[in-house]
């Protein structure tokens, strides 16, 4: 049987329901996926928290340029220390941001609170 408190499960994002009902994450997992929401998400997409999201979609279109990575990176920083609160340590949370070409490349580093496991996130962002 498996132990709720030392390994909870949590609703995978983008939502998806299967025969046994809603799909699961492991708590890793899930700050993956609530990292990709931050990232992915507009600010003012969501009705209640206007301020969520950094919409990394639309900088695609911006000048692949140091003053962007930099905007980035603080309005990153500020966003996901609001939404990883109580799961990430803050001290934790390192972010880099650079571009290659027409890419933009985001690298997020940080550490599970309460495991005390490190990991790193990758994305590259282009047009299409």
């Amino acid at each position: 049987m498996k132990t709720r408190l030392n390994n909870p499960d949590y609703m995978t994002f983008p939502l998806r329901i299967g025969a046994a009902g809603a799909a699961v994450s492991s708590r890793q997992a899930h700050v993956r996926e609530q990292i990709e929401q931050v990232l992915f998400t507009n600010p003012g997409e969501r009705w209640f928290r206007p301020e969520f999201g950094v919409g990394v979609r639309a900088l695609v279109f911006e000048p692949n340029n140091q003053p962007l990575w930099e905007v980035t990176k603080k309005r990153l920083m500020a966003s996901l220390s609001d939404a990883l609160s109580g799961e990430v340590a803050p001290r934790s949370l390192i972010i880099d941001v650079t571009g290659d070409g027409e890419k933009l490349l985001i690298t997020i580093g940080y550490t599970l609170a309460t495991l005390n496991h490190a990991e790193k996130v990758r994305f590259a962002v282009e047009g299409s």
